[in-house]
Formats: structure tokens, C-alpha cells, sequence
């Protein structure tokens, strides 16, 4: 296997701060993995591409080998493998609510996925005599998974301000109005990673009469969430995002509305009693996870949440904001591209930076990006189609994502391949497959075990308005 330097590793007349980037934060699996390129040879792969779905923590990797021979049915079984297995399950709920600062009454309550949970929630809403009490309010900056849930509930939505103290006092003013049982809003933006005054908002809510869920899919792989001082109501994410493999969510939150909500999952472990035409259904946590739930999603979860809990605070935000700053200086450096955000007196940022280049399609940068430089990040509307919509770009842009994994080399590699495009053009043909840019006549080798590669294997693209 050849190996093709693309550039150096970040420049040495870089800042003293970014010194602590110049190596990952903490080791994750697949951090050497060769990617191949179009014009031949490998290249380590740059993942930028947290955002979707982070990497797994070695340290998670390891612990998921060690539990893998016990792994059985929880809740089932008096056999070993099954009892290990269900200590394992429960004692996740404990490791995650305290990694999050949950009330000891708290519900923690294992999901698919943070889409997973809000649905979930929103069929706890409180109701009387079949009817909901208030409205969910939420601003036209959420991801789907924060904005489709509520659409089958009463609901209000805000258009959010171009500054974040101008959104605060909007929400105020609309909750003021009365009639809103829960505000929904996110951590951080999954598109410019910008951070919201989460305990803020949670006072405003809870000043009104109602309560709040934060959306913490990007925030809680970016920053430590303690949900008793924030006096937060009900905090949801993933596993996938937070180094974890598995796909498993979780929501943990006040236990009254989930203990009379509509059970997520109807299905066995779920009831207390179940007759041929009616049940009576448990409450806590087993109310809404019917069925053999994820063992080890939720275990390589809470695992992954001890990982990070243990990370030094202040070398973890450097290590990040270092990455972030280095990134958006060389962007907006390069003439025709630009840098997105939503708000203009945002100070607090996660990994995540936003950007298009001009005359070209987002989706073909990307392509090229991939093919060219060994580079992985996201391109499109990314399940935030009001927020692309208002910030000028209905069909997509570009989103580079980084997290404890990451080094500076990998936003100098994607600057390099920013800078070439732009002054020599794209080095290969591309076409358009299934709604997707790839590149023209690929002959590169993938493992064998991997279907439908080369191509657009299954890319859902999100373009049709």
C-alpha cells in the first residue's frame, strides 16, 4: 500500500495554544485508517465528520471486547451471562445520570437515538380528558429530530433573531403569552455549532410554568451538561455522537410526565399485567423500552460518558477551540469562501464550523475533498431545513466537525484541498449519481466485505424542497 502526502501537518509558526492539537485529545478507533485515493495511493483518513457520528473511544472499543462474552438478555434470565448482562444495563443508567448531574429520582430511560427520545417524549406530554395541556415551543434553528416530534402536538414555533440575546428575549416575550407546557431546544446547532444559554432558557421556562428538553446530541460529546444546576427538565443525546458505538440514545428528566406518558414501545417488559384485550403498564424506566433493549449500545454509552467525565475540562475546550479558530482563520483567508453562523454575538462554540465556497456545489467540494485529499465531512441541509432556508442556502453547505479524536493536521489537510481547488480546479471528473457527486470512472479497491462501494451507498441527499 502506497501512502500520498497531501501537505505538511499543520504549520510550526502556528500559535503556542494550538500546540495541544497537534495530537488527539484522547485515541480512537480507526484514527491511522488508510482512505484510497482517486489519483491512486492512500492517505490517512481525515475525519472531520464527527458531527454525524463520532468515532469510538479506543478505551470504549476495549470495553465492549471485555463485556462481549457475557453479553445475553437482560431481565430474563437467571443464568450468569444474564445476570452479568443486567447489571451491566442498570448500573448504565446510574454512570450516565451521573454524568450529567441527574436528580437522584430521575428517570433514565435507553433509546434508539436522540430522534428516539423526543418522540418519546412528546408522547408524555401531560394531557387531561385526551387533550394536551399547552403547547411545545421551539425555535426554526432545530434539527428534525427537535422539530418533527412536536409537529403532531400543539405547537408554537419562533423564528430565532440574528443575535442570541435578541432570541432569548423573543422566547421570553412568547412565553409570556402563557399556554406553553414545554420549550424544546437544542444545545448546541448541529450546523455552526453555536452554544444556547441553556440554564437561561431553563429559568425563562420554568418562569412561565413550563418546563424544558434540551436537545444535547452535539452538546454532550463537546461539553459537560449538569442538568440539577441548569435545572433542566429533560436532557436527551446519543450514543453514536459520543464516541459509543451501537446507536443507543437516552433521555433523563423528570420521572412524572414519562410515568404517564403513552408507552414508547408496547411489547413485553413494559407491563405489569397483560390481558387478552387490555394491560396495565409499568412505570419507570421498563414503561418505555418494550422488547430486548440494546445491552450494549447502553453500555458502551455510559462507558464512553466515564471517558469524558475523566478528560481534563480545560484541555478539552482548548484542544477543540484551538482546532475551530485554526480552521476558520485559514477559511476565511481563501477568497470566494465563506463562513456561516446564525448569530452575531455568539461566543460559545463546539467543533463544528459551517462554510461554503463559492461556485461550487457543496456536495461536489465534498466529493473532490474525499476522492483528492483522503478528507470526510458533511455536506447538504443537514436535517435542518427552515435553518438552511434563512441563513441564504436552501440547497446545502459544507460542515466540518471535529471532536477529542482530532488533530490540526486534519483541518490543515482540509485547507490545503480548500486552497487547490480554488486555484487549480478539480483534478478529476465527477457526475451526479442517485442525487449525489461522485467520481467519474472510480476504480479504487474498498474491502471486500463492504457492499455498494464504490458510489452513492444508499446517500440520502435531502434535495427535493
Amino acid at each position: 500500500m502506497s501512502t500520498v502526502t497531501l501537505n505538511p501537518a499543520a504549520p510550526s509558526n502556528t500559535p503556542a495554544g494550538n500546540v495541544l492539537a497537534a495530537r488527539p485529545l484522547a485515541a480512537v478507533t480507526g484514527a491511522e485508517l488508510q482512505a484510497p485515493l482517486i489519483q491512486g495511493g492512500h492517505a490517512r483518513y481525515a475525519n472531520l465528520d464527527y458531527g454525524a457520528s463520532a468515532p469510538a473511544l479506543t478505551v470504549v472499543s476495549a470495553y465492549l471486547n471485555e463485556i462481549l462474552p457475557y453479553y445475553a438478555s437482560v431481565h430474563r434470565g437467571a443464568g450468569y451471562a444474564s445476570q452479568i448482562s443486567t447489571s451491566v444495563y442498570e448500573n448504565s443508567r446510574n454512570v450516565v445520570r451521573e454524568f450529567v448531574g441527574g436528580r437522584p429520582d430521575d428517570s433514565v430511560i435507553f433509546t434508539r437515538n436522540t430522534t428516539d427520545s423526543l418522540n418519546l417524549l412528546a408522547g408524555c406530554l401531560p394531557q387531561v380528558d385526551g387533550e394536551f395541556v399547552g403547547e411545545v415551543l421551539y425555535l426554526d434553528i432545530e434539527h428534525h429530530a427537535n422539530l418533527l416530534p412536536w409537529q403532531g402536538v400543539p405547537h408554537r414555533s419562533v423564528v430565532a433573531e440574528a443575535t442570541l440575546a435578541a432570541t432569548v428575549d423573543k422566547l421570553r416575550n412568547e412565553l409570556s403569552q402563557g399556554g406553553v407546557s414545554l420549550l424544546a431546544v437544542t444545545g448546541a446547532s448541529n450546523v455552526t455549532g453555536e452554544i444556547l444559554p441553556v440554564a437561561k432558557l431553563a429559568d425563562l421556562a420554568h418562569e412561565h410554568g413550563a418546563r424544558i428538553v434540551v436537545d444535547a446530541a452535539q452538546l454532550a460529546p463537546h461539553r459537560r451538561i449538569n442538568i440539577t444546576q441548569a435545572d433542566v427538565d429533560y436532557l436527551v443525546f446519543s450514543g453514536h455522537k459520543l464516541y459509543a458505538p451501537f446507536g443507543a440514545g437516552v433521555v433523563v428528566g423528570r420521572p412524572d410526565w414519562l410515568d404517564a406518558g403513552t408507552p414508547h414501545l408496547a411489547g413485553g417488559g413494559a407491563v405489569r399485567e397483560a390481558r387478552l384485550d387490555s394491560v396495565s403498564w409499568a412505570t419507570g424506566p421498563a414503561r418505555h423500552e418494550g422488547g430486548s433493549p440494546n445491552v450494549l449500545g447502553a453500555a458502551t454509552l455510559a462507558r464512553a460518558t466515564q471517558v469524558l467525565a475523566d478528560l481534563d475540562q480545560d484541555a478539552w475546550h482548548a484542544h477543540e477551540a484551538a482546532i475551530r479558530s485554526y480552521l476558520i482563520e485559514g477559511l476565511e483567508g481563501i477568497d470566494g469562501v465563506t463562513v456561516h453562523r446564525i448569530f452575531s454575538d455568539s461566543e460559545d462554540t463546539i467543533g463544528v464550523v459551517n462554510f461554503s465556497v463559492e461556485g461550487f456545489d457543496a456536495g461536489l467540494v465534498a466529493a473532490f475533498l474525499a476522492a483528492e485529499h483522503g478528507v470526510g465531512l458533511r455536506d447538504g441541509r443537514f436535517c435542518a431545513h427552515p435553518l438552511l432556508k434563512r441563513l441564504g442556502l436552501p440547497s446545502g453547505s459544507l460542515r466540518a466537525s471535529f471532536g477529542v479524536g482530532s488533530r490540526l493536521e486534519d483541518a490543515a489537510r482540509l485547507l490545503a484541498g480548500i486552497r487547490e481547488l480554488k486555484r487549480n480546479g478539480l483534478g478529476w471528473d465527477y457526475v451526479v449519481d442517485e442525487g449525489r457527486w461522485i467520481p467519474a470512472n472510480d476504480h479504487r479497491t474498498y474491502p471486500e466485505w463492504a457492499p455498494n462501494t464504490p458510489g452513492t451507498a444508499g446517500a440520502a441527499p435531502c434535495s427535493v424542497d
